[in-house]
C-alpha cells in the first residue's frame, strides 16, 4: 500500500508524531512530507493519506487548511484517509479554557471531514496527541501511542 503522511508543525511536536506513525509502514511504500512541500500531484498514486496538524484555535494551521482546500473535489475517491492533531489535554486546563476547547473543538475532526468530503474513505476516528503547554513537549506515552495508531492504520 502506498502511504503519504502530510504534517504541519509549529514547535516540532506534530512532526515527531508524524514520524512515529510513519514507522508502522514499509519505508519503500511511504512518503512523509511537510504540508509546505506537498503538491496535488503527490496524491495521485496514494492508497492511504494521513494528514496531521497542530490544533490552532480549534482548527488546523492555515497552511494545512490551504492544502486541504486545494484538493479537487472527488480527488480522494478510492483512497483511505485518516487525520490526527496535537492538542492540550482539556482536563488539565482552567474551567474557561476547557469550555472554550469544548466549544471550538480540535483540528483532526475538521481535517477528516474535509478528506471525506473530497471522496476519501475514513479508516479511523480522528486522533489527538497531547502536548504539555503551548510549546511544551509531548506528554509521556504519546509517541508510543502514535506508533500504535500507525500500526493499526497499517492493518486497515
Amino acid at each position: 500500500m502506498k502511504v503519504l503522511i502530510i504534517f504541519d508543525s509549529m514547535y516540532g511536536n506534530t512532526e515527531i508524531i508524524a514520524r512515529d506513525i510513519a514507522k508502522a509502514f514499509p519505508q519503500e511504500n511511504m512518503r512523509l512530507l511537510n504540508v509546505k512541500e506537498v503538491k496535488v500531484a503527490d496524491l495521485l498514486d496514494v492508497q492511504l493519506l494521513i494528514v496531521g496538524s497542530p490544533t490552532y484555535g480549534g482548527r488546523p494551521k492555515q497552511e494545512t487548511q490551504t492544502f486541504l482546500e486545494m484538493i479537487p473535489d472527488a480527488a480522494l475517491t478510492g483512497k483511505k484517509v485518516a487525520a490526527f492533531d496535537t492538542r492540550f489535554l482539556a482536563a488539565e486546563q482552567s474551567f474557561g479554557l476547557r469550555l472554550l476547547m469544548k466549544t471550538i473543538g480540535y483540528a483532526a475532526p475538521r481535517i477528516l471531514k474535509i478528506l471525506v468530503a473530497k471522496g476519501g474513505e475514513a479508516i479511523s476516528a480522528p486522533e489527538g496527541f497531547i502536548v504539555q503547554g503551548k510549546q511544551g513537549a509531548l506528554k509521556d506515552g504519546e509517541r508510543e501511542r502514535a506508533a500504535l495508531w500507525g500500526k493499526n492504520l497499517s492493518l486497515s
